[in-house]
């Protein structure tokens, strides 16, 4: 018998050589009906695997990440069983399974399929499907793996075989099908209900252009038809929702193919977006404490070796600059800058906590295929700041960060969030990670106690922190559930010995301050593109670039809207005349269309008896009112 630990923590008998599926049906019969695959100790296996040891053990179901991985890796693989019928000359690459559904690289060959070819592959997928043929693995011999791809003429996966070596290669059968792969994957096709390919795109053979180009074909699938209409229905919700194009209808921002890629051009609508923003974040943080520093967009190779970055991040940073025989580069954190300003200064435990804060512009050279509208961009302005703290602070000081990020949720209406803290692996200090593990275990520990006291939701991620600290990612939802990483706490325990940053104690000794690194807001980039998404573009009055259209009926009531839009601006009213000779309906479903929160209809009766006859985006006719009184019900808005 061997000892089976359930994720409770209960533990019970099984005879050696038990599987996922007989633990399941050992449970209820309603789990194993819904089990997808099992996690033994810390390996993703199929429920087929016998076990035959003690052993920690997960079953995975569909409400598991890690059992959508298995679903969605086995539907790439019914995906491939499908092309194979249809296009017998494809040669096949990779699978994965991705965020949302999975994709496979396919080499077509000159009989590449168009869209309108993906419903019959999809057809054919289901019936496949229907058949629950199982997935069978098998250990395969580098030889002859070789030889059974070498047969088939695909040189794709003797590339990938020729990187493995003996016992490292497993074969995965559905029906026709057989592929290189490391599976784990469901028990059979029969599993997979719900299939839709989404689109084609090219793609390079692993990511070169120096490489062949592929056909990529994306889909998705679900254990049920109505997870699957439900998901559609959201996608084309986010097609809506698209910043990218919203910004280009709200004309708040764009891109220059002579700026070049990744570099917003942000127009006037966009420049008052970020100044609310800023204004917002900054009363904020006046309030809690905070002192405004500013520093340069560029420094010496020395400042980025010194702290760290150097050669870390040398990937995402622009190249050097050569100056006066020194190398320059453009500035991609505000981290070292800041430490600069802070040793600057003597400091004695009295001043201490010290919070400098920047909306400080940075730039990395995110890889092309990777920018993505305002959320992968090369220049971002990013919601910066730097705590310089004593331990005994650190906790209340930590916390009080965690609540600023609470706050701002609140004020944008998201309901959604999870803090993402991410840890090192012990196995990757001094490579991906400082060698001090020490220091990570007692900084690790601290920044959990504080999650926990806070009563904040939190995961925990293995091997994700960055190179110096641990550090907590934030994840938001939008209004229609689309996952956002926008912002970030770290604490670090590193950059105070490399800048030899100190204060003194109370007995006059120096000591080292431990540092928090927080961006609640992320980066004005990244954090509109939520926004404009999350409220698909009906931002809210204070933050709204035209909060008032005035729309006189004709030109005869011009001089009544001009006298309203100095009344209004009197108010710091962010408003506008609409001066085009078009009739009034036109002149209000272009206001509607710009998504701006109200508009004054002005005619011969308004201008006659002093009156306004406002709209709300979205609700129609409020009657006629006064400006007075328009104004009193817009500041109730603007306060809430």
């Amino acid at each position: 018998m061997i000892d089976i630990t359930l994720p409770d923590g209960s533990v019970r008998p099984y005879p050696a050589g038990t599987n996922g599926m007989d633990i399941a049906k050992s449970i209820s019969n309603s789990l194993a009906k819904k089990v997808l695959a099992i996690k033994i100790d810390d390996n993703v296996c199929e429920l087929s695997r016998p076990i035959n040891g003690n052993a920690h053990i997960s079953l995975l179901t569909w409400d598991n990440p890690e059992g959508k991985e298995v679903y969605w890796h086995s539907s790439a693989h019914l995906l491939a069983e499908a092309v194979q019928e249809l296009y017998p000359h494809a040669k096949f690459t990779i699978g994965p399974p991705i965020e949302n559904g999975f994709y496979y690289d396919i080499d077509f060959g000159g009989q590449v399929p168009s869209g309108d070819d993906l419903g019959k592959i999809e057809a054919l997928m289901q019936k496949l499907a229907q058949q629950k043929n199982p997935f069978v693995r098998s250990e395969v011999s580098k030889a002859d793996a070789l030889a059974y791809y070498q047969e088939r003429d695909n040189p794709y996966k003797v590339e990938l075989i020729e990187a493995l070596n003996d016992g490292e290669i497993t074969f995965y059968q559905q029906g026709k099908f057989t592929d290189l792969c490391r599976g784990p994957h469901l028990p059979d096709t029969g599993y997979i209900k719900a299939v839709k390919l989404l689109n084609l795109a090219g793609a390079y053979w692993r990511g070169s252009e120096k490489n062949p180009q592929l056909t990529r074909i994306y889909g998705i699938t679900f254990p049920q038809t109505a997870d699957l209409d439900n998901y559609l229905q959201m996608l084309e919700e986010a097609k809506r929702r698209d910043h990218r194009k919203i910004g280009k209808d709200l004309e708040i921002f764009t891109f220059d193919d002579e700026i070049g890629p990744g570099l917003p051009l942000w127009l006037p609508n966009g420049g008052i977006i970020i100044e609310q923003l800023e204004a917002f974040a900054k009363k904020t943080e006046e309030e809690a404490g905070y002192y405004r520093v500013k520093t340069p967009h560029i420094a010496k190779e020395s400042l980025y070796l010194r702290s760290g970055h150097l050669p870390y991040y040398a990937d995402s940073m622009f190249p050097p600059m050569i100056l006066d025989g020194e190398k320059y580069y453009l500035k991609a954190m505000n981290c070292p800058h800041h430490h600069k300003i802070f040793g600057a200064q003597s400091h004695s435990y009295r001043d201490l906590p010290i919070r400098l804060a920047e909306y400080g512009t940075c730039y990395r050279y995110e890889q092309s295929g990777e920018l993505m509208g305002l959320m992968r961009v090369r220049s971002m302005q990013m919601n910066d700041a730097h705590i310089y703290c004593t331990e005994d602070q650190f906790e209340a000081e930590f916390r009080a960060v965690n609540d600023l990020y609470v706050k701002y949720f609140k004020r944008f209406g998201i309901d959604k969030y999870v803090m993402r803290f991410s840890k090192h692996t012990p196995e990757k200090l001094g490579q991906k990670y400082i060698d001090s593990p020490e220091l990570w275990q007692k900084t690790e520990d601290m920044v959990r106690r504080v999650l926990i006291n806070s009563n904040i939701p939190f995961i925990e991620v293995e091997d994700e922190a960055a190179f110096y600290d641990p550090k907590i990612d934030v994840q938001l939802w939008s209004a229609i559930g689309r996952e956002f990483t926008i912002a970030t706490n770290q604490v670090d325990f590193a950059q105070a010995e490399r800048f030899d940053l100190w204060y003194t104690d109370q007995n006059g000794e120096k000591k080292r301050p431990l540092i928090i690194h927080r961006a609640p807001l992320g980066t004005h980039e990244r954090y509109i593109g939520f926004l404009l998404e999350h409220y698909a573009g009906n931002l809210p009055l204070w933050l709204a670039p035209k909060q008032v259209a005035i729309l006189p009926i004709s030109d005869k009531y011009m001089d009544y809207a001009e006298q309203l839009l100095s009344q209004l601006r009197t108010h710091h009213v962010r408003a506008s005349i609409d001066t085009r000779s078009e009739k009034i309906g036109r002149k209000i479903r272009d206001a509607e269309m710009k998504k701006v929160p109200y508009m004054l209809i002005v005619g011969e009766k308004e201008a006659a008896e002093g009156k306004i006859s406002p709209r709300r985006h979205g609700k129609g006719d409020l009657g006629t009112t006064t400006v007075s009184e328009f104004m009193q019900q817009f500041n109730e808005e603007l306060g809430e």
